[in-house]
């Protein structure tokens, strides 16, 4: 079935994907092989195994996702010096290809750690790789953490089932109602030329991807859980109110912690971590960061964003802020402008753009020209109406008053009458999400790129 879904939208990667599969089955048997058979050869032979399937994976990546920008900015720097360059046609990037890698290298790592047992149905691993829920934009799914749903008979009660329900149409309406209708002011204040914005509509864009981003991302994740608990699994929690953050490394215990804790066991952990001298301890943040970066984009802007928030983590550990208790208001606020003046980087289209932007952002045009009115967004009503409802969606207000049986890992129970309430905005949802993508175009998610 995945593979259908997976055939519907990119039948021409079917393919690649099928490779990726066969590929991974058969190192992870001989992994397994090695492991049975015991000894220091074997050992040796199935650390080599390993390596060369995570190379394997990473080289598909790679080929699809960095191979044109790499040649491309190789030749760029050629002609800077003088020598004749060339331009390689862009390679379409495969829908997901970021997500369902980083998820087979998991698979082969966690069988060599010996976490989870290795798969010895080919129609089984093909399922967990290509699970069509959260195939396109994660959250990314650990072997380790789902292979005994894989195996066992799933039993759906009607309860799960109606808490999936209601967290895909939560998801449902992030995207539709909050992040799409941001992205129209995004898109629109991004586009102009950045070194004639005035500060007042160079905010209102960033302020409005800010939004995007977090309830497009968030309400993918919410629709891919929802979808798995309906269909008998359950799929790790991806966000948690990052923009209540204190900090930026609190920031990154609550923005895409399925791709934060994956670097961290399967990189940052494996590389050092924090059991290294302190001066390398950095480094490997550093690292960590720059990939981090990379994974979301073959961009040089991408790369910027990393390092942007691999600075500021450091210079927290180096400080202490991470740990400090005081001025909250004032860390808070300092967290969110860095966090927004680096979505800057992740949205222009090349670092000149992001700059320019940011001089905006901070009055500093001096051919700043109003050319499109920010009255056109400040005097309606429903700017303010999709900003507040951003605003609260963003910290834990609504589920702490209204939808505390709506959680995945600690579900509370709630009187009849909020029950009764909360099913009647399901439904006033699920019909303002119908209006909304009637009378709009498609508008896909930022992470189907990724």
């Amino acid at each position: 079935m995945s593979l259908i879904f997976y055939m519907w939208s990119s039948p021409q990667y079917l393919l690649v994907m099928i490779g990726v599969i066969i590929i991974n089955y058969f190192v992870g048997i001989y992994i397994d092989k090695y492991d049975k058979t015991g000894g220091g050869r074997s050992a040796i032979l199935k650390k080599k195994i390993l390596i060369i399937g995570i190379a394997v994976n990473v080289l598909v990546l790679f080929i699809f996702k960095y191979l044109s920008f790499t040649i491309n900015s190789i030749s760029e720097a050629l002609q800077v010096f003088g020598f004749n360059g060339w331009i390689f046609k862009n390679i379409v990037l495969p829908v997901g290809i970021s997500f369902y890698i980083f998820q087979s290298i998991s698979y082969l790592v966690d069988i060599y750690r010996k976490e989870a047992p290795v798969q010895k149905s080919i129609k089984n691993l093909a399922l967990y790789i290509s699970m069509f829920p959260q195939l396109v934009a994660g959250p990314i799914v650990r072997y380790n953490s789902i292979a005994q749903d894989i195996e066992k008979q799933r039993n759906i009660s009607f309860e799960v089932f109606i808490l999936g329900l209601k967290i895909f149409i939560t998801g449902l309406a992030k995207k539709v109602l909050i992040a799409n209708q941001m992205a129209v002011i995004a898109d629109t204040m991004f586009s102009q030329d950045a070194s004639y914005l005035t500060a007042v509509n160079a905010w209102i864009g960033a302020l409005a991807y800010t939004c995007q981003i977090y309830f497009d991302f968030s309400g993918y994740s919410d629709m891919a859980i929802g979808l798995g608990l309906m269909i008998g699994f359950r799929f790790p929690i991806n966000f948690n109110y990052p923009y209540i953050s204190y900090s930026i490394t609190d920031f990154w215990r609550r923005w895409h912690i399925s791709l934060s804790s994956w670097f961290k066991d399967y990189l940052y952990i494996p590389i050092g971590g924090n059991r290294v001298k302190v001066s390398r301890m950095y480094l490997n943040l550093l690292i960590v960061f720059i990939i981090t970066g990379i994974w979301h984009g073959a961009n040089w802007t991408f790369l910027v964003w990393g390092l942007f928030h691999g600075f500021f983590l450091i210079f927290e550990k180096i400080t202490g802020l991470n740990k400090q208790e005081k001025y909250k208001p004032i860390r808070w606020l300092l967290t969110m402008l860095i966090v927004i003046t680096a979505w800057v980087f992740f949205r222009a289209d090349t670092i000149y753009d992001a700059l320019q932007y940011i001089k905006a952002m901070f009055g500093l045009n001096s051919n700043a020209q109003e050319l499109i009115s920010s009255q056109l967004y400040l005097s309606n009503p429903l700017f303010y109406i999709i900003m507040a409802a951003g605003i609260v969606g963003s910290t834990p207000l609504v589920k702490k008053y209204f939808m505390q049986n709506i959680d995945i890992s600690k579900p509370l129970n709630v009187s009849k009458r909020v029950l009764y309430m909360q099913n009647a905005v399901m439904v006033v949802l699920l019909a303002a999400v119908y209006i909304m993508l009637a009378n709009n175009t498609y508008n896909p998610f930022i992470y189907f790129r990724f």
